[in-house]
């Protein structure tokens, strides 16, 4: 095996996100030392920021939930207003980029889109600026588009904080990936990861991420490891929709909301363990089993490489030795920071535009059409087969939930009382489950550009949500 410095490392070009160049060659024992202790500083850094939760003014949270609440406490209504005008001014310049613009920079950030996207921009422009007007000025507008129902639940609290999520992760996300703790844990977690969720060892990693900052910086980071080239086309398909569940602080309130917050620990956890089970089913059915094993640049995942990516020796020498060498020949910290924002940016506009027409809009059709009521009846049949109790009461809540995660408890809430725990119990488990929803995951998704298909995630939706139904409801004459 060869020993190089950095510089050689550099010279010669190596993809070190392939573990098998990774792993072949050696660093002399001063670089190790000098690549671990920059590990373990930087990781410890991205530890605190992502997954150590403190006291903050009476409220505890994760140092990144923190940081990003309190951007959009000190910005009040002017970060309200700058999102305002990000989404408005995305809805008219789409228009001119993809209709009338036939060169330029405009013309190339629209490009790619559908001709239904300015559409959908524009649309997502006028229920921000309406809501703003109503919150901001006190404008008269209708109840159904600015209500706290409908554009009062999505514009601050989605729309808003993902502007925020965005910027933040941009700048913080750098110390989580670069420094080899990525490596660290996923050489640990190869030989659970692998067999049981068809994903590598890395993948724990986001979905930690996910559980205790939001989904969308899940998201964020499986889209920046595929285009990374850590993740093969069908991995990064499988840990974003199988990983990316809500934050511990989101599933608080949903779980509250349903009237069992004295039982969270209990329903939190056996939720994230039924989420486990349903993302390892579903590796293994259609649509995403069939996903190419292919990486962004077009190779083609082989044997050797899943192969390689488990240690040979001891797996905590071999992780100390990937995160070492990682970190030993990472950018430097400021350049990676703004290619990161680089990014951020580009996708913001896109996301946020998307968040408030379809989630704006998915919530006013819940509100005002019987639609989900009409999709819920289809759900009856397995519910009674299944003896869960209160089947006509909860039945919509579980296609509703691909509208928005919290709508499913939102529509039983005024009947709590009538409500069995148990069949309460299901409905929050089952929405946990469901990860894939339009007002946030769905968009985010599809906006990162990663390998997926809005058909595909319908799909997904629906098999996740029969699963969780019926793993749910046997955990649910368990505990109930």
């Amino acid at each position: 095996m060869d020993l190089l410095t950095p510089k050689e490392i550099k010279e010669k070009d190596l993809d070190l996100n392939d573990l098998s160049i990774l792993d072949s060659f050696s660093l002399s024992k001063a670089d190790h030392t000098k690549g671990l202790i920059k590990s373990i500083f930087f990781s410890l850094i991205a530890v605190f920021i992502f997954f150590i939760p403190i006291t903050f003014n009476g409220k505890t949270d994760m140092v990144f939930g923190i940081m990003y609440g309190k951007m959009m406490e000190l910005t009040g209504n002017l970060g309200l207003w700058i999102v305002t005008l990000v989404v408005l001014g995305t809805g008219l310049l789409s228009s001119y980029g993809k209709y009338i613009a036939k060169s330029g920079r405009i013309h190339d950030y629209f490009e790619g889109d559908s001709k239904v996207h300015p559409i959908l921009y524009l649309l997502g422009g006028f229920y921000v600026l309406a809501y703003t007007l109503n919150a901001t000025m006190g404008v008269q507008l209708p109840e159904i588009i600015v209500g706290s129902s409908t554009g009062g639940t999505i514009v601050p609290a989605i729309v808003v904080a993902v502007f925020w999520i965005i910027i933040v992760s941009s700048v913080t996300m750098p110390f989580l990936l670069n420094y080899g703790i990525v490596d660290f844990v996923g050489s640990l977690l190869e030989p659970l990861m692998r067999p049981v969720w068809k994903v590598p060892g890395r993948a724990a990693v986001n979905a930690i991420a996910s559980f205790v900052s939001s989904s969308s910086v899940g998201v964020l980071i499986t889209s920046k490891l595929y285009k990374q080239g850590v993740y093969t086309e069908k991995e990064a398909v499988l840990v974003v929709t199988g990983f990316s569940a809500v934050s511990v602080g989101f599933a608080y309130m949903v779980i509250e909301t349903a009237g069992l917050a004295d039982r969270f620990l209990l329903v939190y956890f056996s939720s994230l363990m039924l989420t486990l089970v349903v993302s390892a089913i579903m590796a293994r059915i259609p649509p995403f089993s069939k996903k190419k094993d292919v990486y962004i640049n077009g190779k083609i995942q082989t044997k050797e490489d899943i192969i390689n990516a488990k240690p040979t020796n001891n797996l905590l020498t071999a992780g100390i030795t990937r995160a070492s060498k990682k970190a030993l020949t990472a950018p430097s910290l400021g350049k990676e920071i703004l290619v990161s924002l680089k990014e951020g940016f580009e996708v913001l506009p896109k996301v946020l535009s998307l968040l408030a027409a379809v989630g704006v809009s998915s919530l006013i059709i819940a509100e005002t059409t019987p639609v989900f009521v009409i999709l819920g009846k289809a759900f009856e049949p397995l519910l009674n087969l299944l003896r869960v109790p209160n089947v006509e009461l909860i039945a919509p809540s579980f296609p509703v939930g691909i509208a928005e995660m919290f709508l499913p408890v939102l529509l039983i809430k005024n009947n709590i009382a009538l409500i069995d725990a148990g069949a309460r119990y299901l409905v929050v488990a089952v929405s946990i489950v469901q990860i894939i929803f339009f007002a946030e995951t769905i968009v985010v998704m599809m906006s990162s550009k990663l390998p997926l298909k809005l058909w595909e995630l319908v799909v997904a939706f629906v098999e996740r949500t029969f699963l969780a139904i019926i793993f749910g409801s046997i955990l649910m004459h368990l505990f109930f």
